[in-house]
């Protein structure tokens, strides 16, 4: 910014301020008519004075001239092409009062990411910096899909910069500048970002800067809370301070200081006291009611007149800007913008949950409103749908919801339909009231699958790809579209009392129509009879021609105990959460399953699933192992054709008895009985990868893949076939797949480093593996690191890794190989035999599958000693 230039810029930044912000462009557009650089320094300057006037009361002259300086930073832009560090700048995306932001590509792992630049004013506080990359690196652990995952924090040539995900979109901001937001859509935004401070909160992190601007709308739905840990980077002192405030708090923020954005601030931020995460309740809540009434609950001409409101005024009613807005939806915003904190909601969660039983209850009232028959003409009102009570006995145990009218012209759309050979059944949707009942749901989406999965002619998107979409409100066409199938099913579940009522919706996706809607209103106790009746339903409507297999999964009841079958549900449930906690539970209600029926063999067949999952959290493969194959030989001996228990004994043939040839046998025994069990394929086609029969491997879970796209276990494990088949850029596009999924993948990111280092690109490698260590710090990743250290040369890094291995190794164990491989890449031979030798002894249960397809073992493949091993565990290329 040139210094001759100043009057002219500040002249016309302070005539834009005087404008509406919405008419700040055409104004420059016009005044800077023919001077792109000009108008740019002024929007720079903009962006700078938006965050500003959150931060301090003074009028506009002097903001500019505070921020003149600022502005020439971020006026300091990068050119397309540059690079900084390992980034190769693309285009600049836009600025704003943290930085420019340009989008650039990663030439280390070739994916896009979005730069942001720090300006100079807040990186030259050593301390404040330390504080911001200390809970930034917090906020980039969370693994969750509504926060904007922070790649890097780094700095290059005096340069700050954060690397985050790219993501596509507009602001919150912006999509209000368009008006109001319809209530189902508002619902859905605030669930998605209750879930991320959910998340962040249980990590002990708090935003402290919720507002517009920081949430981010994909064109999928899908929201992004943007921005953790700059809130701490930010922190600045307004001209107010709390004279009776404390004085110190040690490595806290100090009291009496102003932090945060002044429209979305708490009555405790306002104050400058300590703020917690009911802070960020309560900034939500002012989001939420600008949402539904179009303005701020807070307004004033100044930021003291804006604070003022925040502490002692309440908002206009939500009823009078938004006459519709249900009276729950404002009770659960007024308790959010309760100004003490201690009768505000205590806990995100509980918020949330709030959020979520409104949200079903309108889903449910607007679906039964619609299935309703239309009203003759004399019949005057209408009365409201109202679902039967528990008391209520059902006249039909299905009633359509289609009028008689309807249902003849849904029998003509039906004969002339091609039939549908693919399917996705999204989660059923809880209705309940209880958010303990999910298991219900979720149980009989799963069962539902599983019932129509076998039959021959139709392709049946997989547990694990459809509960990916759980939780969301999505369109059925386009997550049809998205997942390759020609229908969708979607419902809802509510249990009243000892019933269960099912609603739902079969969609074409090809034209959007309703293939068939249907009630199902059953006893509790009769969850099969509903689940039969379901899928037997499904089937009809889609003209698929029902085999005896097809009609062997429809009547399958593997107990007549309903207790024993709630306990089945529950540990299901939380199998699939597979946390060490949800995994103690799973085992336990299984348990409780086989004790309430002990001839209960789907039962004995989670039980053995669930141990071999525990086998990788809670209890060591030595413990594990023995009950997980003790639960399989019963399960099969109480029902010889369950695919599943099959998968688990095979398992344990493999990990446990290194029996190939009978593991093999198992593999091909659940297939037969179910083709298309994603189980058996996935596992299987780690086997064959295993037994070096890569072509059958990669064609193996390439089937799996096709039922189950979403799956970051099979997308993962396809990336490593890929890998030890010597087809290096193909894992590695798979395993980025994997990392669209999930960022985080620990597996998908340990290949992604091994397949880069067997390329010979060795800081790439590394950079992964430590990026990955920050995510954990298990002795498989300092393996991995330690070889690539070791590979490139670093031999003094590799030392360091290893010694710390066998210092944790006299603590607990630590799979003797994970050393060995180390060994290996300081090109130490004998003592990578010795460790070898030492995983023989120890049964590691991965040893077979390592010396067999890991390409870095390769410099062993000579050695007789090597081929004597292979022989000993079985296993032979």
């Amino acid at each position: 910014m040139k210094p001759e230039r100043w009057p002219q810029i500040e002249q016309l930044y302070l005539a834009a301020l005087e404008r509406e912000a919405s008419e700040r462009s055409d104004f420059l557009a016009q005044a800077c008519a023919g001077d792109d650089e000009l108008r740019r320094e002024i929007e720079s300057l903009l962006a700078c004075q938006k965050e500003a006037e959150d931060f301090i009361e003074a009028p506009a002259v002097a903001v500019a001239a505070g921020l003149l300086a600022d502005a020439q930073t971020q006026l300091a832009t990068l050119s397309t092409g540059r690079k900084l560090g390992h980034y190769q700048v693309m285009t600049r995306l836009g600025a704003g009062g943290m930085g420019e932001v340009y989008l650039a590509r990663d030439e280390r792992l070739g994916r896009k990411v979005a730069l942001k630049l720090l300006p100079a004013r807040f990186t030259q506080d050593a301390d404040r910096v330390r504080r911001f990359e200390q809970e930034a690196r917090a906020a980039s652990a969370l693994n969750h899909p509504n926060i904007l995952t922070i790649y890097e924090i780094g700095e290059v040539d005096g340069t700050h910069f954060i690397a985050t995900e790219f993501v596509e979109g507009q602001t919150l901001r912006q999509r209000l500048t368009s008006g109001q937001m319809e209530t189902n859509a508002v619902l859905e935004v605030a669930l998605q970002v209750a879930s991320a401070l959910t998340a962040a909160h249980e990590a002990g992190i708090v935003h402290r800067d919720i507002k517009p601007e920081n949430l981010m709308l994909r064109p999928d739905g899908f929201v992004k809370v943007l921005d953790f840990g700059l809130a701490k980077l930010t922190e600045r002192p307004m001209q107010m301070v709390d004279t009776n405030a404390p004085t110190s708090l040690g490595g806290e923020t100090d009291p009496g200081t102003v932090l945060g954005t002044v429209h979305y601030m708490s009555p405790e931020q306002a104050r400058g006291l300590k703020v917690d995460a009911r802070s960020d309740i309560f900034s939500l809540g002012i989001v939420l009611y600008e949402m539904i009434a179009g303005r701020r609950p807070f307004t004033g001409v100044t930021a003291s007149d804006v604070l003022a409101a925040i502490l002692q005024t309440e908002p206009t009613k939500l009823a009078q800007a938004a006459p519709t807005v249900p009276a729950e939806l404002d009770r659960i915003i007024t308790q959010a913008l309760r100004k003490d904190c201690t009768a505000r909601y205590q806990a995100i969660k509980d918020l949330q949950l709030d959020l979520k039983h409104l949200k079903q209850e309108l889903e449910f009232a607007a679906r039964q409103q619609r299935s309703l028959p239309p009203s003759p003409p004399s019949s005057g009102t209408v009365a409201d749908t109202a679902l039967p009570a528990p008391s209520e006995p059902a006249k039909d145990s299905t009633s359509k919801t289609a009028s008689a009218g309807h249902s003849v012209s849904s029998s003509r759309k039906r004969r002339s339909r091609r039939s549908i050979d693919s399917l996705a059944i999204l989660p059923l949707a809880s209705a309940s009231m209880d958010s303990q009942a999910e298991y219900l749901s979720d149980g009989i989406t799963e069962n539902v699958i599983n019932r129509l999965s076998p039959l021959p002619k139709l392709k049946v998107m997989a547990r694990s790809t459809v509960f990916r979409y759980k939780g969301r409100e999505m369109d059925p066409q386009a997550v049809g579209r998205e997942l390759g199938v020609r229908a969708v099913l979607t419902g809802r579940v509510l249990q009243l009392g000892d019933r269960v009522i099912i609603k739902t919706e079969l969609v074409d996706v090809e034209d959007g129509t309703q293939i068939w809607g249907g009630q199902f209103n059953r006893q509790l106790t009769d969850l099969f009879g509903l689940e039969e009746d379901l899928s037997r339903e499904i089937s009809e409507q889609l003209q698929l021609k029902v085999g005896g297999q097809g009609k062997r999964s429809f009547k399958k009841r593997e107990t007549s105990n309903p207790e024993a079958y709630e306990f089945y549900l529950k540990g299901n449930y939380y199998f699939h959460k597979a946390s060490p906690e949800a995994m103690r539970k799973a085992i336990e209600y299984f348990q409780q399953a086989i004790a309430a029926d002990p001839d209960y063999a789907q039962a004995h067949a989670g039980l053995a699933h669930a141990y071999l999952l525990a086998s990788y959290t809670i209890l060591s493969h030595r413990e594990a192992l023995p009950k997980a194959e003790q639960a399989a030989a019963i399960a099969l001996h109480l029902n010889e054709r369950l695919a599943e228990a099959h998968v688990s004994l095979a398992q344990v043939k493999m990990f446990k008895d290194w029996d190939w040839a009978g593991a093999e046998t198992e593999f091909k025994r659940a297939l037969e009985l179910n083709p298309k069990n994603v189980d058996a394929l996935d596992m299987y086609g780690r086997y064959l990868t295993w037994c070096t029969r890569f072509d059958e491997a990669i064609a193996t879970m390439t089937r799996a893949l096709e039922l189950d796209p979403l799956s970051l276990a099979i997308n993962t494990y396809l990336g490593m076939a890929l890998f030890a088949a010597g087809q290096y850029d193909q894992a590695i596009k798979q395993c980025q797949k994997a990392l669209e999924l999930d960022p985080h993948c620990v597996p998908a990111l340990a290949f992604l480093g091994i397949v880069h280092g067997q390329k010979g690109d060795y800081a790439a490698a590394i950079a992964i593996f430590q990026k990955q260590r920050q995510l954990n710090d298990l002795p498989i990743t300092l393996s991995n690191l330690g070889y690539a250290y070791a590979v490139a040369g670093h031999r003094d890094e590799a030392q360091q890794l290893l010694d710390e291995l066998q210092t944790r190794s006299r603590q607990r164990p630590v799979p003797s190989e994970y050393l060995a491989l180390i060994y290996v890449g300081l090109g130490q031979i004998e003592e990578a035999f010795v460790w070898l030798e030492r995983s023989y002894e120890e049964h590691s249960v991965l040893l077979p599958g390592w010396l067999n397809s890991d390409r870095r073992f390769d410099v062993l493949r000579s050695d007789p000693r090597f081929a004597d091993l292979l022989r000993r565990v079985g296993i032979t290329a």
